[in-house]
């Protein structure tokens, strides 16, 4: 980062306001992200996405358990018969 060089006294007060409210709206900032956090992390917020993650990953793979399943139960209910 280059060095800056101020002509005056108001330059550096200028610069030094400008630092100060970003400073504030970097904290301000912070806070809202926390309590959007605390507020997210809820047991009923946590389940749900848990069961709407686990129905969304079974809804995509639904042929390819299927065609896992499938054979396997065949199989089963063949050798089921046989009295094996």
């Amino acid at each position: 980062m280059e060095s800056k060089k101020y002509a005056s006294y108001a330059e550096i007060e200028r610069d030094l306001e400008i630092l100060k409210l970003e400073k504030e709206i970097s904290y301000h900032k912070l806070v809202l992200s926390f309590q959007k956090t605390k507020e997210s992390i809820t047991p009923q917020n946590i389940l749900g996405g848990f069961f709407s993650s686990f129905t969304e990953y079974f809804s995509h793979s639904y042929g390819q358990i299927l065609r896992s399943v499938l054979p396997i139960a065949i199989n089963w209910f063949i050798n089921k018969k046989r009295g094996n």
